[in-house]
């Protein structure tokens, strides 16, 4: 009953329909489960959104053992590859199959597009879409004849009403944010110095050099522009735009010609490129000049936050989010109604508040290797 009425309330009353849902409806769940910190988003796939607090009953078990296809851009670096550890954890959990699929890059779109076909035209239930493009379903002219979640990376389609994730453009803010504070505290502390001959870089903007990803694919748009929003009317500069494939190489081109040209005060970048960035400053000698940001955590960036290398991560709990994905695309196939925007709230990371326990659900085990398949 309670998921009918969701399904034909209001968007604006989703999340009152929702919240029972968790309570009422989870007879898989024990009261000893351990529950997952969340966040509801609203409105839906929209950039600026409302968060609620959501304490989740995970499953415990399921009615059968479903067989969930999951589409990947790639397994290039650790983001995807611990939303693959999240996905298989969970899977050989509630004992169901699983079986994933990668485009190569965010460039495979035609690729992406032929294996959406194959899970929707093979014995799989259900689809979990880690989509290369927000538009990716305009180009898919099949029916959709089976249950589609959005997994990390937004789809901008009205069959599709789930995605687990965060807010790309919250994470690319909390990113710009802190590079905000951090200049304003800067400026205040040497308000109060004797005035000196380099007062005037003082006087002068602060630059910022973005690498954010692929040019507007996956969450690198949004991402940037959240970045642009925490900085308004701050004394900060975007001296540079560059966008390349998530690929450690690509971005030594970027970074090598980008400090040809200038030395800019911060470099803010995807986790591939703050890891190229780390050896770049240091062989061009201004690793005491150059801040490093990232716009999301990578084993080599927690290392780099632990070495004083990297200022500030923003961290969305992959391994979570993959555990989260496979429990409501269950919950959706036993007859729960749409989850909307839903995931783990950001973590923001510096060196003095890490810990072990808020890492726990951030990065798959360093042994750990892509799994495509579980059984």
């Amino acid at each position: 009953m309670i998921v009918k009425q969701c399904l034909q309330s209001k968007i604006n009353l989703f999340i009152i329909c929702l919240l029972p849902l968790f309570f009422t409806m989870n007879v898989h769940s024990t009261p000893s489960s351990l529950n997952w910190s969340l966040e509801q988003r609203t409105p839906y796939n929209a950039k600026i959104q409302h968060a609620s607090a959501l304490d989740y009953h995970p499953l415990k078990n399921t009615i059968k053992p479903w067989k969930i296809c999951a589409l990947v851009p790639h397994l290039k670096d650790a983001y995807w590859i611990g939303i693959d550890y999240g996905l298989v954890q969970h899977a050989k959990a509630l004992n169901i199959k699983l079986e994933l699929f990668e485009a190569g890059s965010y460039y495979g779109k035609k690729k992406q597009l032929s294996q959406l076909s194959h899970c929707m035209n093979h014995d799989y239930d259900a689809i979990l879409l880690g989509s290369v493009d927000p538009k990716l379903l305009s180009y898919y002219y099949d029916p959709i004849t089976k249950p589609v979640i959005a997994l990390v990376n937004r789809i901008d389609s009205p069959k599709i009403k789930t995605r687990v994730g965060v807010s790309w453009y919250q994470m690319g803010w909390h990113a710009g944010h802190f590079i905000k504070d951090q200049v304003e505290k800067s400026r205040l502390e040497n308000h109060d110095k004797p005035h000196h001959k380099s007062i005037s870089k003082e006087q002068a903007n602060t630059t910022l050099a973005l690498l954010t990803g692929p040019e507007k694919q996956g969450g690198s748009d949004w991402v940037e522009q959240g970045i642009m929003a925490a900085l308004e009317n701050s004394k900060v500069t975007i001296s540079s735009i560059r966008h390349a494939d998530n690929n450690r190489n690509l971005y030594r081109d970027q970074l090598h010609h980008l400090l040809n040209d200038q030395t800019p005060d911060y470099i803010l970048g995807s986790a591939v490129a703050i890891e190229a960035a780390i050896g770049e400053i240091q062989h061009k000698k201004v690793e005491e000049r150059v801040k490093l940001v990232s716009s999301y955590l990578s084993p080599a960036v927690l290392r780099g936050l632990f070495r004083n290398k990297v200022a500030f991560s923003s961290d969305d709990l992959v391994v979570l989010q993959g555990k989260l994905a496979i429990d409501i695309m269950v919950r959706v196939l036993e007859g729960a109604g749409e989850f909307g925007d839903i995931g783990p709230a950001i973590q923001m990371l510096q060196k003095d508040v890490l810990s072990d326990n808020i890492l726990s659900d951030s990065l798959a085990p360093a042994e750990f290797y892509p799994i495509y398949r579980v059984n």
